[in-house]
């Protein structure tokens, strides 16, 4: 039995940044071969995209910056210059020998390589061919340059993020590229539909994936709620649109801390039930009782008169003793960590959210583990290729069989 999910599929990987890599970092975790092509000299941008740089022996800034290694895991660095003639041949005598290409050039670039989806296809009937841009392959903005910044505003996720404009608020964007992330997700999706199709049919297919589809799908409930109740959502900064009280609250704190500090937490009840529980927790069963509140349809039209409440009775007691009571209960509850606390957790520690690797330059580094767990097929655990092109000569003389001296010749002319 393979030891993992996509044991014998390979992918060619032309893409760079983040949608992309993350969508092959995923592949790459199932078993995937995922071979990496990197520009000659400089590779993929985010090898650069720092601080911070892993440190070398010394001490010293090396040329590894963390985004880098984040996104990268489990796959093979080939350099391949595909500005080139040779560069193209190359590409075009490897997706022979491949199942997935992905690509994220802008509309059009890859025609002019001559490694656009209706040529390859000649080539490899069943290749799944994925291209990631930021508005599609087809539509007024198709030429754009999309990156997931402007695509987190055009897409509506910045007009429902932040807080309210009357306490303040402006639009904000999220504080990781969740527009590239989700689309890097939606393409591994796809991708594996792709497979499996290819596989039954012995067809390969485009998958066209862009940055704003997947942000506009990925309002879920609050493009729901526009379309179907006619109302454009609002920032409401940490409170939930359709459930009450579903929110941060500030809590009293605790007795150690400095003069003037805040704590707080968040209060995430999700039925009437949870809510009498809460109530009842808090020793105020009678706001459960009031006609106003005993729905979440009263609390969320009477939200302006029960927070206030709420916000009275959470400082009266630490976050500790909150989290200790609520949990009891089973109302949902929870803190707010900042990275240092998620990552001693004991229950991420617990679930392996964090792999060692013996990097080169550093024996111990330690990265985000993929959350993938498979009962039968774990995912792989490699190190991101620390050197650019680290496997140009094994995979092109696995691959391809290239002799030693045509691999030497492809260097001296800067192809690889």
């Amino acid at each position: 039995m393979d030891m993992n999910s996509l044991h014998g599929i390979r992918v060619l990987d032309l893409s760079r940044v983040l949608a992309g890599p993350w969508c092959t970092q995923t592949l790459a975790d199932l078993g995937a071969d995922v071979i990496k092509i990197e520009r000659p000299g400089s590779g993929d941008d985010t090898r650069t995209w720092g601080p911070p740089f892993l440190k070398d022996a010394h001490g010293q800034d090396s040329a590894e910056a963390a985004y880098y290694l984040g996104t990268n895991r489990n796959k093979r660095s080939v350099t391949c210059d595909i500005s080139q003639a040779a560069g193209q041949a190359l590409i075009r005598d490897l997706v022979t020998h491949c199942d997935v290409f992905i690509e994220n050039f802008k509309v059009g670039d890859m025609a002019r390589y001559g490694l656009d989806y209706h040529s390859l296809k000649k080539l490899n009937p069943k290749l799944v061919y994925c291209s990631v841009t930021g508005f599609g392959q087809t539509g007024p903005y198709a030429d754009r340059a999309g990156y997931d910044y402007a695509v987190q505003g055009m897409g509506g996720l910045m007009s429902i993020t932040g807080e309210r404009d009357d306490l303040g608020g402006g639009p904000q964007k999220v504080g990781v590229a969740v527009a590239d992330l989700f689309t890097g997700m939606y393409a591994t999706v796809g991708i594996l539909a792709a497979l499996r199709h290819a596989e039954s049919t012995g067809q390969g297919q485009w998958v066209d994936m862009a940055l704003l589809d997947t942000q506009v799908a990925m309002l879920a409930n609050m493009g729901a709620n526009y379309l179907v109740g006619g109302k454009v959502p609002q920032r409401a900064g940490n409170a939930h649109q359709n459930v009450v009280p579903y929110q941060v609250f500030e809590v009293k704190a605790p007795a150690d801390a400095p003069s003037g500090a805040k704590d707080h937490m968040i209060l995430a009840v999700g039925n009437d039930h949870q809510f009498a529980k809460f109530c009842t927790v808090a020793s105020h069963p009678e706001i459960a009782a009031d006609p106003r509140f005993v729905k979440n349809m009263g609390r969320v039209t009477h939200r302006a008169e029960l927070v206030p409440m709420l916000e009275s009775i959470m400082l009266t007691r630490t976050k500790a003793d909150w989290l200790s009571a609520l949990e009891a209960a089973k109302v949902p509850c929870g803190a707010i960590n900042n990275l240092a606390e998620v990552f001693a957790d004991p229950h991420v520690q617990s679930r392996h959210m964090v792999t060692p690797w013996a990097h080169p330059l550093e024996p111990n580094l330690r990265l985000v583990s993929s959350p993938l767990k498979l009962s039968e097929t774990p995912v792989r655990t490699d190190l991101p290729p620390p050197l650019l092109g680290q496997h140009t000569d094994e995979v092109l003389a696995e691959v391809l069989g290239y002799s030693a001296e045509q691999l030497a010749q492809m260097r001296a002319n800067q192809v690889i």
